[in-house]
């Protein structure tokens, strides 16, 4: 698989890092999803939020994910793990699908590796959270 490098925020980069240390210690039966993130934090671009283009998937980044091999579409929020705890639209920073497409671009295609096997998946949109709360309140 090709080597990406995600832009991320010194504050998410921060928050994340500190996630991972506690989570590769209590959650061994995840380490290898877990590992994933460690490694791309490893090599990512820390930016400001005002530089990180607008097609690229942040913490809080409402997704619409489509899954090429079935066809089933999700929309979800990207999110740190106590906030997606029994929601079905927040997806957790440290699930498979939520590490494989932090740092993605609209119209990405890639692979993911989840407990039932590899999916094929595609980001066909984005909306940040901020920005959708702001068309909202315009409306």
């Amino acid at each position: 698989m090709q080597k990406r490098t995600i832009l991320i925020t010194a504050s998410d980069m921060s928050r994340l890092r500190r996630l991972l240390e506690s989570a590769l210690h209590f959650f061994r039966h995840d380490r290898p999803y877990l590992e994933v993130l460690q490694n791309e934090l490893e090599t990512a671009r820390v930016v400001e939020s005002k530089d990180i283009p607008e097609d690229v998937v942040t913490l809080n980044s409402r997704v619409c994910i489509r899954d090429l091999d079935t066809g089933k579409q999700v929309v979800s929020t990207v999110v740190f793990p106590k906030e997606s705890y029994m929601n079905n639209e927040l997806l957790s920073v440290l699930a498979p699908v939520g590490t494989a497409v932090l740092g993605r671009r609209v119209g990405d295609i890639f692979e993911c590796t989840v407990p039932a096997g590899v999916r094929r998946l595609k980001l066909e949109g984005i909306e940040t959270e901020t920005r959708a709360q702001s068309v909202g309140k315009a409306a």
